[in-house]
């Protein structure tokens, strides 16, 4: 499945950014902005990106594109080289929901239920982490012993969706242990990647290696980790291998 468009995060600050236009929506994407520490300029400046606000965008987009910048316009996703997603901020944290500018209000309907979702202390959680990888480093010298180890405390005493206390981090690496060797084994009843069950999302997303019969359809499998070793088999493996592996087939 190809992706309609690349979701990157762009650092702005003290960089130009064309703004054109006049109102609230000019108003909220100047805000958006001057957040970010872009310097909001006007047509006229060099520029690599710029947002158009206006009613008539065509002619403004097009004299912009003509100077190689990337636009967006707003409300007019058929016009935009990039769009603005809503935004969860849990500084470092940040999580950006977009729809491609096909329903900016779907978009801002899920910002609303996951910020609900999302602990104060994520922020505070993620500094922690990356506080902690001399330690972890040093506790676990090998890089695939380490991402395991990793990925079970995400799934269990660091959990993300929980809030964690001050010391999490700390204490996890003092009462870690090393995550047990094991293999799931999933028969699929469909090759919607839809119809996955809850148990079978969680295990993909956490797995080291899938193991997969060769009819498992590669959208099912795109749900497994982007680091995960993926291998075409037969039948589930005799020795899988340390950490979490997955063997996949599909029902009868």
């Amino acid at each position: 499945m190809s992706l309609a468009a690349l979701p990157i995060f762009v650092k702005l600050a003290g960089r130009p950014v064309i703004l054109i236009g006049e109102g609230e929506a000019a108003d909220a994407k100047r805000r958006l902005l001057e957040r970010a520490g872009a310097q909001v300029v006007g047509e006229a400046v060099e520029a690599a990106l710029a947002i158009v606000a206006v009613d008539d965008p065509e002619p403004i987009v097009a004299r912009l594109r003509s100077r190689g910048i990337l636009v967006n316009a707003v409300d007019r996703a058929e016009l935009c080289d990039f769009t603005l997603p809503a935004i969860i901020d849990r500084d470092p944290v940040l999580i950006a929901i977009g729809t491609g500018g096909v329903s900016a209000g779907l978009a801002a309907a899920l910002r609303q239920r996951l910020e609900l979702a999302l602990p104060a202390s994520l922020g505070r959680l993620a500094r922690g982490l990356a506080a902690a990888r001399p330690a972890m480093r040093s506790r676990w010298p090998d890089g695939g012993e380490r991402r395991r180890a990793f990925g079970a405390a995400l799934a269990g005493p660091l959990d993300p969706l929980v809030d964690q206390p001050e010391d999490a981090v700390e204490r996890w690496l003092i009462d870690a242990a090393a995550p047990p060797v094991a293999l799931l084994r999933f028969r699929l009843a469909s090759p919607d990647v839809d119809d996955l069950t809850l148990r079978q999302a969680r295990a993909l997303a956490q797995a080291d290696r899938v193991f997969h019969h060769p009819d498992v359809p590669e959208a099912i499998l795109d749900r497994a980790r982007a680091d995960a070793v993926r291998i075409a088999c037969d039948a589930a493996p005799i020795a899988p291998g340390t950490g979490l592996s997955v063997y996949l087939e599909m029902h009868a």
